[in-house]
């Protein structure tokens, strides 16, 4: 997906609620600020969001000196969506359809947002989206797809929705590579923080070598590489690694929650709407 005008001020406003979360300092504050806004002229229309997003978060690391703002916030999360585990598990485990249940939370978990929506109702938004019909849903296409699968890669977003991926995984109950970011970005997960969902006891953990808010592809690493191109499963989490795959034709289904109107409207869903696309439909 390409870089929006409407993306430009959100990159402002991630950077200030990063670099508020990292320092309670106002002129260090600003400095972040002004850094970013010399970016603005730099950035291409061509490229996908994420990779502004790598270079914004880096600026705030390195004007704060705090290699993770947000992790206070990311292990909040992961305790909260633990404290839901059992609730949660029990819904999948009484449900008509375990997998289908199944991946509906895995998709209400990609509410935790600290940066598209850092004012989620996360109970909120599980009702929701059990209730509600996503915006697109190609989920028979992904079970159909499932019972063939022998390589999955599934690449995880958020370091609080990992419980709600462990979940899916648990009840799809097969064989699953689990990719999470290289280093700190946003509140997505790192190695660290999908062991500390439990995710390490049913997956093999692997980084995608990647330091951006999604899977930039000639920023990730060989072994990473290795394992998207074996795979003939591959579940994207979130809007960040949607925004830096949608273009590609391998066998991805998308599980996101449309956060932003600009990613809603080229995905063709209303904001807010859950999806679960499949990129070969």
């Amino acid at each position: 997906m390409k870089t929006y005008l409407d993306c430009i001020p959100c990159f402002f406003k991630q950077a200030l609620f990063a670099a508020r979360a990292a320092i309670d300092d106002e002129k260090k504050i600003k400095e972040v600020l002004d850094r970013v806004g010399t970016l603005v002229s730099q950035i291409p229309l061509d490229s996908s969001p994420p990779e502004t997003g790598r270079v914004v978060y880096r600026t705030v690391r390195q004007v704060t000196g705090i290699d993770d703002p947000f992790a206070s916030l990311k292990a909040e999360s992961i305790k909260k969506a633990l404290a839901l585990y059992p609730s949660l598990n029990e819904m999948v485990e009484i449900s008509g359809n375990p997998l289908e249940t199944a991946v509906r939370l895995a998709v209400a978990g990609n509410i935790i947002d600290f940066g598209a929506n850092p004012d989620f109702q996360l109970e909120q938004g599980i009702e929701e989206t059990i209730r509600k019909e996503p915006g697109t849903n190609h989920y028979e296409a992904f079970k159909n797809k499932l019972e063939g699968a022998c390589e999955i890669l599934y690449l995880g977003d958020n370091a609080g929705e990992t419980v709600f991926d462990r979940l899916l995984i648990e009840t799809m109950a097969k064989p699953v590579t689990f990719a999470v970011r290289d280093r700190p970005v946003i509140n997505d997960a790192t190695v660290e923080d999908a062991m500390k969902s439990g995710l390490d006891e049913v997956a093999e953990l692997i980084s995608s070598g990647c330091d951006a808010p999604g899977v930039i592809l000639n920023r990730c690493s060989e072994e990473f590489l290795d394992h998207y191109e074996r795979a003939d499963l591959i579940i994207s989490k979130g809007q960040g690694n949607y925004e830096t795959l949608s273009s590609e034709q391998r066998p991805i289904f998308y599980l996101l929650k449309a956060k932003c109107h600009v990613i809603a409207r080229d995905l063709g869903v209303e904001q807010g709407d859950t999806v679960i696309k499949y990129a070969r439909l």
